[in-house]
């Protein structure tokens, strides 16, 4: 089967040369940026493509006559393709679970601490001639509220335990396993100095975290979330940034990425930003980058 890689970056080139192995089969290596529409002229007749996080519309898959398997680099597919309508159109998604979780969770705790002492803010300031310390917030002692308690969530846990936070989680089927004490939401939401989003994106939480229980949330909270953006209603999360119920927001993932210097969670003070890149550390982005080629590999005939 023909494969293409369609998106691939400066970064997971140089990756992808340090995995390929001269066994694998052979996957055409796209870097030219294109344009949303021009989806099935970069497709063109290959069968397998590998998705780093380029939008696929349905209809535009459709329009790609040979294409049957998409390797999504990620778990996330959700955000970028609509997978049910997909596979009924006879396009199998593949996704790659568990090759970053301490990746991820070293960035969500490295957001938490930039967020509780305002980093970015005073980072900002000292670069536009602006010199003004500002008070943060000391973590030891707070408790971190964990929602989702897979595999990052778990790391996450780990990693806050070892700062002297006191971790509770809330996950949709109970896991007493993880040792790792569990309530019901709205205790977590109401109770927590830190909230941590670590869901999967699908019907079910999409709008998860909406203006109801950001209500809840204990006020002078902080929001960090390294999941995915649709889990938020974003316009509740703004009105709650700017009335201070939420202290600060520190987010890796938007509703639509790459996120617009207009959008507002750009442009208030009270946000600590990253553009999707927990995932990407060379560790990460070896073991991605080989599970796919492995995918690849499989699916030949």
């Amino acid at each position: 089967m023909k494969a293409i890689f369609i998106d691939c970056n400066e970064q997971l080139g140089a990756v992808w040369k340090l995995v390929y192995r001269a066994d694998d089969p052979p996957v055409t290596i796209n870097t030219a940026p294109f344009q949303r529409d021009d989806l099935p002229k970069v497709v063109d007749d290959y069968e397998v493509v590998i998705d780093d996080h380029s939008y696929m519309p349905t209809e535009l898959v459709r329009q790609c006559k040979n294409l049957k398997h998409i390797v999504f680099l990620g778990t996330g597919a959700a955000s970028y393709m609509n997978v049910a309508q997909l596979e009924k159109a006879g396009v199998k998604v593949h996704t790659i679970k568990g090759y970053g979780d301490t990746a991820v969770a070293e960035q969500t705790i490295a957001l938490m601490f930039a967020a509780a002492r305002d980093l970015a803010r005073m980072d900002r300031n000292i670069r536009g001639g602006t010199w003004r310390p500002r008070e943060g917030v000391q973590l030891l002692g707070k408790t971190l509220g964990i929602v989702g308690l897979g595999g990052i969530g778990m790391e996450v846990a780990r990693i806050a335990k070892g700062l002297g936070m006191e971790v509770i989680a809330w996950n949709r089927t109970p896991r007493p396993e993880t040792g790792v004490p569990q309530v019901e939401l709205d205790a977590l939401l109401q109770k927590s100095d830190v909230v941590s989003l670590h869901l999967t994106l699908g019907d079910e939480t999409r709008g998860f975290l909406d203006a109801k229980r950001i209500d809840r949330m204990k006020r002078g909270a902080i929001l960090v979330n390294t999941a995915r953006g649709a889990l938020v209603d974003e316009h509740a999360l703004l009105d709650a940034l700017r009335t201070g119920h939420i202290r600060h927001a520190a987010f890796d993932v938007f509703h639509n990425e790459p996120l617009r210097a207009d959008n507002p969670l750009a442009i208030i003070d009270s946000t600590t930003l990253s553009a999707h890149a927990a995932f990407r550390t060379l560790e990460a982005s070896m073991t991605l980058l080989r599970r796919a080629i492995d995918i690849v590999k499989s699916i030949q005939p």
